[in-house]
C-alpha cells in the first residue's frame, strides 16, 4: 500500500512538472500563433534591414553584380534634372515643352509617396491630374481631352505657356466609431485655374494621383501571370463580396493587350512602360516607346520647341532608369512578432481586409532577374482592380477599369513613409491623412472591411494600425 502511493506521489510530481515545462515551453508559441517565421523580410533575400530615411532607395541585397552595376547607373538617372534643349549636356536634355517635374525625384520623394498640397492655393508638386472626355482610343486607352490631353501639366519652357493649374480645398464629413469616439474625414473638391489654352470640354472627365513610392517593383512584376489571376473573381461566384478584377492593358512594344500590373488603375503593363510613360508625360521627355511630345493642336508654341533628339531618352537611358526602378529593395518590418501587431494582423484577416490586400506571392526568374526566382514576398496587394465605392470614385475609365475601379495598393512599407516623407496621406489622392481614415474612405467591395473597422474597440484599432505601421 505504501508501495503504491510512494509510485503514485512520484507519478504526480512529474505530471505536474510535465504541465509546468510544456506551458513555458509553449508560452511564446502561443504568443506567436500567428507569426510565420521570416515574414519580418517582406521581400525574403530582397530585403534591406536599412529603415533610416534612406530605406526607400537601397538596392536588393541579392542583385548580381551587374544588375547592381545597372541599379547604380539608373539611380543616376532617376535623380537627373533634365534641362531645356539644346545644351551641352545633350543626353539630358529635352525637357518639356509642357512638364510636371524637372526629374524623377521631384515626384518620387526619396523614392517614396507623394502627397497634395497642404494649404489651398499651393501648386501640385507630387501629384498630377489625368484628364480625359467619353470614349477610347484606338488602343483602348482613354480618349484625351482636346486641348489639354491626357494630363494637365502645370510647368512649361521658356516661350510655352504651362497648361494651367489646380487648386485643393476640402470638405469636411463627420462620423462616429460604434464606441462613441468622433473622427472626421477630408473630401477634397478640385479647381482647374489659370487654363492658359482655354475652357476644356464640358464633359471631362479627371483624376488626382499622387506618385506611389517604387520599392519592390521588380519583384511585383516577377509575380506569375497565373498567380494573379487565380485571385480573380469577376462575378464573385465564392459569394465573398469581393470580385477582383485584371485590367488588360496595351503594351505599345508587343503591340497588344496583355495583363496590367502598375499604376493606380494597374493601366502599365510592365516598368519599361511605366517609366517611358512618366518620362513622356511627367518630365516631357520622348523615347522610343512614347515618340510624340504631349503637345495638342491647340498649343502652337510647344509644337514649334526644340526637340532635345529623336527620341530624347535613349533605349540605354532607358532600360538603365527601368533597371533602377526594378531593383530596389522592400525595408525589413519592425514589430512584426509583438503581441499587439501580430493581434493587429488577426483582426486584419478578419475583416476580410486580405481579401485583396494579398498577404503572400513567389516570384519567379525574370528575363533580366535570374536571381528573382522563388523569392517569398509579402506585399499585400492582388494587383487586382476592385469597385472602391462612390466615395473614392474618379468616374473615369481606363482600359478596362470602370470609374469606381483601383488597383489594391501594395502595403508593404507603408510605415516608414511619415519618417521618410514627412506625411502621412494616403489613397490615391492623398486625401486620407492617416491609416485609419485610409479605412474609412473604403467602400464597395470594402464596405465589409470599413464597417468592421468601425465596429472595433478603440484598442483593436489601435492593434490594427499597429499592424499596418510594422509593414
Amino acid at each position: 500500500m505504501v508501495k503504491t502511493s510512494y509510485w503514485l506521489v512520484l507519478f504526480s510530481i512529474i505530471v505536474y512538472l510535465s504541465v509546468i515545462l510544456f506551458a513555458v515551453q509553449c508560452k511564446p508559441i502561443a504568443q506567436l500563433a500567428d507569426y510565420e517565421v521570416g515574414e519580418e523580410l517582406s521581400a525574403s533575400a530582397c530585403t534591406t534591414n536599412d529603415s533610416s530615411l534612406r530605406a526607400f532607395d537601397r538596392p536588393a541585397p541579392n542583385l548580381s553584380e551587374r544588375n547592381f552595376d545597372r541599379f547604380q547607373t539608373g539611380n543616376s538617372f532617376f535623380r537627373s534634372a533634365w534641362v531645356t534643349a539644346p545644351a551641352t549636356a545633350s543626353a539630358r536634355d529635352g525637357l518639356g515643352p509642357l512638364f510636371n517635374s524637372i526629374s524623377c525625384t521631384g515626384c518620387h520623394i526619396r523614392d517614396g509617396r507623394g502627397a497634395p498640397p497642404q494649404k489651398y492655393g499651393e501648386p501640385l508638386i507630387s501629384m498630377l491630374v489625368r484628364l480625359s472626355i467619353e470614349g477610347k482610343t484606338a488602343e483602348g486607352a482613354p480618349l484625351p481631352e482636346p486641348t489639354y490631353g491626357g494630363q494637365l501639366q502645370n510647368r512649361a519652357i521658356q516661350g510655352v505657356k504651362a497648361e494651367g493649374d489646380v487648386r485643393i480645398k476640402y470638405e469636411e464629413i463627420k462620423g462616429l466609431f460604434a464606441d462613441g469616439e468622433e473622427f472626421s474625414l477630408k473630401k477634397p473638391i478640385y479647381e482647374f485655374t489659370n487654363l492658359q489654352y482655354g475652357a476644356m470640354h464640358p464633359q471631362t472627365k479627371f483624376s488626382p494621383r499622387t506618385a506611389p513610392f517604387m520599392i519592390g517593383l521588380g519583384l511585383l512584376e516577377a509575380i506569375p501571370e497565373k498567380d494573379i489571376l487565380a485571385n480573380a473573381d469577376i462575378e464573385d461566384k465564392n459569394g465573398d463580396g469581393i470580385s477582383g478584377k485584371p485590367n488588360y492593358v496595351w503594351d505599345y512594344v508587343k503591340k497588344e493587350k496583355v495583363l496590367g500590373r502598375f499604376g493606380w488603375k494597374a493601366n502599365q503593363p510592365n516598368l519599361k512602360q511605366q517609366v517611358a510613360s512618366a518620362f513622356n508625360g511627367d518630365i516631357g521627355l520622348t523615347t522610343s516607346i512614347f515618340t510624340s511630345d504631349h503637345c495638342t493642336d491647340y498649343q502652337t508654341n510647344c509644337k514649334k520647341a526644340t526637340s532635345g533628339g529623336n527620341p530624347e531618352i535613349s533605349d540605354e537611358i532607358l532600360a538603365f532608369t527601368t533597371a533602377y526602378s526594378s531593383s530596389l529593395a522592400v525595408p525589413v518590418r519592425r514589430n512584426a512578432q509583438s503581441k499587439e501587431v501580430l493581434r493587429g494582423k488577426k483582426l486584419f484577416a478578419e475583416a476580410k481586409c486580405a481579401s485583396c490586400h494579398t498577404p503572400k506571392f513567389i516570384t519567379q526568374a525574370t528575363k533580366e532577374y535570374p536571381e528573382y526566382q522563388g523569392i517569398v514576398i509579402r506585399p499585400y496587394t492582388d494587383l487586382l482592380l476592385h469597385d472602391m465605392g462612390e466615395g473614392l470614385a474618379d468616374g473615369r475609365e481606363d482600359f478596362e477599369a470602370s470609374g469606381r475601379e483601383w488597383r489594391t495598393p501594395p502595403l508593404w512599407g507603408i510605415g516608414l513613409i511619415p519618417k521618410i516623407n514627412g506625411h502621412s496621406n494616403f489613397l490615391h489622392d492623398g486625401r486620407a491623412r492617416n491609416l485609419s481614415e485610409a479605412i474609412l474612405w473604403h467602400g464597395g467591395e470594402a464596405e465589409f472591411s470599413k464597417n468592421a473597422f468601425l465596429k472595433m474597440s478603440k484598442r483593436d484599432r489601435k492593434a490594427l494600425i499597429a499592424f499596418l505601421e510594422s509593414l
